[in-house]
């Protein structure tokens, strides 16, 4: 068979020099488990590192950026090992804490910027509230706090005195979601976790955004986690990505790697499905079928029944992951034939591809 030439090992995902969060056997289950939207996922983000994880609507997405910070909704259950390595060398494990340990974690540690900035902010409210009110929640310095928050947004291509003395509707889409990101930062989490933060913005507000963003991870040392459908988007950012499919990992590389030698059949399906300036309209191919659901997820490889490499192994046997170059991983059984057999169209995205758009686009 194809892979014996290659390493398998079944925890590679996990592989980290330096790592600040680790996800062991992430599950989440509704319906007395019969029903589950994350599958047992195993990864360590690296320090620093900005990683970009894709897949398609419902591929499970959301619930892998809600596990790192044990924010799933009522009645989900969350199980596995969600362990966050603190600045001072000591590791906590996010599921064991308290209520009140977690509401600290989720802001001072690790916060999360959601999609739709209006869903995150109290209409009835003024800007500047919500800062004061995050950092009073806190026992934060307020005034220390309120100086941050200034330096944050201008970081951000906002006028401070305005946007805080603003109601969140008197501002533009795109400047009530850098407040937002603004506000997420104000008391200095090592980790932001986005999901799908410009998915409601104009193209040149994304990637004005994802610039801004970039200029701010460099600034404060911030590792960064982006969840997004926009395969594209998060190429212009990450250091890394992950593709998840039918509520798991199924490969993980640096963005180079990935973009230009996935291993993945269902990795090179997006790739050539994504709408790009190298290739004309006329050679994107639609992935054909559909993904599973939650409580329909077939025995062995879950992405079989699309494949177009798919043999009665890969029907009964699910691939754990193979080592497909460094620092690259695939759970496919036949990551060489797919390499060889189906090509791709999409070129690999410049660094400065998010462009340099910093105006107010009101």
């Amino acid at each position: 068979m194809a892979h014996e030439a290659a390493t398998r090992r079944d925890d590679d995902p996990m592989d980290a020099t330096d790592p600040i969060i680790e996800m062991r056997n992430a599950r989440v289950t509704y319906d007395d488990g019969e029903t589950f939207v994350l599958d047992d996922v195993s990864m360590a983000v690296e320090r620093n590192e900005v990683v970009g994880v894709v897949g398609e609507s419902g591929s499970g997405k959301s619930m892998f950026a809600s596990a790192m910070l044990d924010a799933i909704p009522d009645p989900g259950r969350l199980s596995g090992e969600i362990l966050y390595h603190k600045d001072d060398g000591t590791t906590i494990d996010v599921l064991e804490l308290s209520p009140e340990e977690l509401r600290k974690f989720r802001w001072e540690e690790v916060a999360m910027v959601f999609q739709g900035a209006m869903s995150s902010f109290n209409p009835t409210m003024k800007v500047g509230g919500h800062f004061e009110e995050t950092l009073k929640a806190h026992d934060a310095d307020v005034i220390e706090g309120m100086a941050r928050a200034e330096e944050l947004l201008a970081d951000l291509y906002l006028d401070p005195e305005r946007v805080l003395d603003s109601y969140p509707h008197e501002l533009s889409g795109g400047m009530q979601q850098r407040a937002l990101i603004a506000l997420s930062l104000v008391l200095e989490p090592n980790v932001l976790v986005m999901d799908e933060p410009t998915a409601a913005l104009d193209l040149l507000m994304q990637r004005s955004i994802l610039m801004l963003l970039q200029e701010l991870q460099e600034k404060y040392d911030l590792t960064m986690v982006f969840i997004t459908h926009d395969l594209p988007l998060v190429a212009a950012l990450a250091d890394r990505m992950a593709v998840m499919y039918a509520f798991d990992l199924i490969e993980v590389a640096p963005r180079d790697q990935l973009i230009g030698d996935s291993g993945h059949p269902y990795t090179r399906a997006l790739l050539n499905s994504t709408p790009n300036l190298d290739a004309p309209l006329e050679e994107m191919r639609a992935i054909e079928g559909q993904s599973p659901a939650p409580i329909n997820v077939p025995s062995g490889c879950s992405y079989a029944p699309r494949c177009p490499l798919a043999t009665e192994e890969c029907r009964e046997v699910d691939p754990e992951f193979y080592e497909t170059g460094v620092g690259h991983s695939t759970a496919c059984h036949h990551w060489e034939r797919a390499r060889e057999t189906i090509d791709l169209n999409f070129e690999a995205v410049e660094d400065d591809a998010v462009g340099a758009d910093t105006e107010d686009h009101a």
